[in-house]
């Protein structure tokens, strides 16, 4: 519908245009409601003045026939001509009702009234730099926020690789997940890797002390298989354990309380320990990884520390951003 008012040589406004302009978004609608209302009531005045002239020569006319051309008039048609201004009047306004009805939307809430309008208003300037920044965004100019990832390890530490992949992460600025188990870390040095592990920012969670199913233990066993090694880490770090990775992730839930651990699953495993072929570990991840995945690999093969630095490069060439376990869960 193309309305629009105003006599020849004035300005003309035309409602629907004006109708979108309030609908681009809430508060838009009430920053320019009283204005345009004004505006759109003295335009449609001044159409009706014109209008109800116009209605009044054409009754005077007729009243003037009637009465056998005598123009001085009488009292019935003083009366005929008052009578046609009012309604006119009246038509008038019931119409100016109507199309301040369609141009200028009733806001939702309005029995708030009009602090309460004013306050839900967004600055125009304010409005635009957002748009503008969206814009940026999109068009890449400006960085959004990277999605994040988790790199985790399980079944260190290794004498012979941990500390490779331990270089690779600290050259790269990457903070990773290990899940280690009780008897690896009595090993040899190994206690200084885990020690390493914990200075350098990286998470360390249980992953029992001899690699055992958990569900296939008594309770009392498997209470043993996660405490033994919550110590053998905190004698190390000194901060106590607060996740683990259960073995072939087989979890009892009722172990929870006890142990205090938060079991940790993966999202995405390239059974990195069935294969040496780098290649293969580095395809299988980079082409499954979405935001927000736990990537399963061990820094126990030679292959896997290799396949798991390459993966690093490919994915933060793509704007993905390493973080360790908990900062995932936690969010």
């Amino acid at each position: 519908m193309d309305l629009s008012v105003g006599v020849q040589g004035e300005t003309r406004l035309n409602l629907p245009l004006v109708h979108r302009r309030y609908h681009r978004s809430a508060a838009g609608k009430y920053a320019y409601a009283a204005e345009t209302q004004l505006f759109i009531i003295a335009s449609i005045n001044q159409k009706y003045n014109a209008y109800i002239r116009k209605e009044l020569e054409r009754c005077g006319e007729n009243i003037v026939e009637k009465n056998g051309g005598n123009k001085s008039g009488t009292n019935k048609s003083g009366t005929n001509r008052v009578s046609a201004k009012r309604r006119m009047q009246a038509l008038g306004l019931v119409y100016i009702l109507l199309l301040t009805g369609i141009a200028v939307p009733k806001a939702e809430g309005a029995e708030k009234g009009g602090a309460a309008c004013a306050a839900e208003s967004l600055d125009v300037t304010e409005k635009a730099e957002v748009q503008k920044t969206e814009r940026k965004k999109a068009e890449g100019g400006e960085t959004a926020e990277a999605p994040c990832i988790a790199l985790t390890f399980d079944d260190g530490p290794s004498t012979a690789y941990t500390p490779v992949l331990l270089d690779g992460l600290k050259e790269r600025g990457v903070h990773a997940t290990f899940f280690l188990i009780g008897k690896n870390i009595e090993q040899g040095d190994n206690a200084d890797i885990v020690k390493r592990m914990y200075e350098e920012g990286h998470l360390i969670g249980n992953h029992t002390y001899s690699h055992v199913e958990i569900t296939k233990l008594d309770d009392e066993s498997a209470y043993k298989e996660i405490s033994r090694t919550n110590e053998l880490i905190e004698g190390i770090t000194g901060a106590r354990v607060e996740f683990m990775r259960p073995p072939f992730g087989s979890w009892q839930k009722e172990l929870e309380a006890r142990v205090q651990v938060i079991p940790v699953m993966w999202t995405v495993d390239p059974l990195d320990w069935a294969t040496e072929n780098v290649d293969e570990i580095v395809n299988k991840v980079v082409t499954e990884v979405e935001e927000n995945d736990m990537i399963l690999l061990h820094d126990c093969y030679d292959s896997s520390v290799k396949a798991a630095l390459r993966i690093i490069d490919l994915l933060q060439a793509e704007g993905y951003r390493f973080v360790t376990a908990d900062e995932l869960i936690t969010g």
